[in-house]
């Protein structure tokens, strides 16, 4: 029985590598798309969260930090370390609140719902931590357009989430 059990780990760890990988393909592309004048400095659409949010609903908190992680990685190896921080921050922040929100309130708020509060959470998550970096609260006036954003944002990736969960649910049955 314990090769069972090893197996399903593997299984497991593989597919947590192969949800990596695409949010990091997701981060990349969402880094190429250029600043738009009409919204907050370093918006973007957060279409990798689609990755981490799949995660923290059918495999688990381990496995959606371990995503919000990597991509923290990845934007601190690709953009720098306020990038970094400012990934990771949101990222962990959002997690968090995926996997509890996917866990107790999936059947009140819906994909939707929790996509737009994860959203505001990364939003969130951000803004502590360019408070933190630039050791001003200032920065909080950015809160009201990060809101409008956030909501908008995360409908989309919300919507798209719903789009893809079959898919995304044969690869996870294929594996685990």
């Amino acid at each position: 029985m314990p090769l069972f059990t090893d197996m399903k780990k593997n299984y497991k760890l593989t597919l947590t590598a192969i949800l990596c990988a695409a949010a990091i393909a997701l981060n990349f592309l969402e880094g190429q798309i250029p600043p738009l004048p009409f919204l907050p400095p370093g918006a973007k659409p957060g279409f990798s969260n689609i990755i981490t949010m799949f995660a923290a609903g059918s495999l688990g908190f381990p496995q959606a930090v371990a995503i919000a992680l990597v991509k923290g990685l990845f934007s601190f190896i690709t953009r720098g370390a306020t990038a970094g921080i400012m990934s990771l921050s949101g990222g962990l922040l959002s997690a968090a609140a995926m996997y509890l929100l996917m866990r107790h309130a999936r059947e009140h708020l819906g994909l939707l719902g929790i996509s737009v509060i994860c959203a505001l959470c990364h939003n969130l998550g951000q803004l502590m931590a360019a408070m933190f970096i630039t050791s001003t609260a200032s920065i909080a006036y950015y809160a009201p357009a990060l809101a409008v954003f956030g909501i908008i944002t995360g409908s989309v990736t919300g919507v798209i989430l719903r789009a893809v969960i079959p898919a995304l649910e044969k690869l996870k049955n294929h594996f685990c």
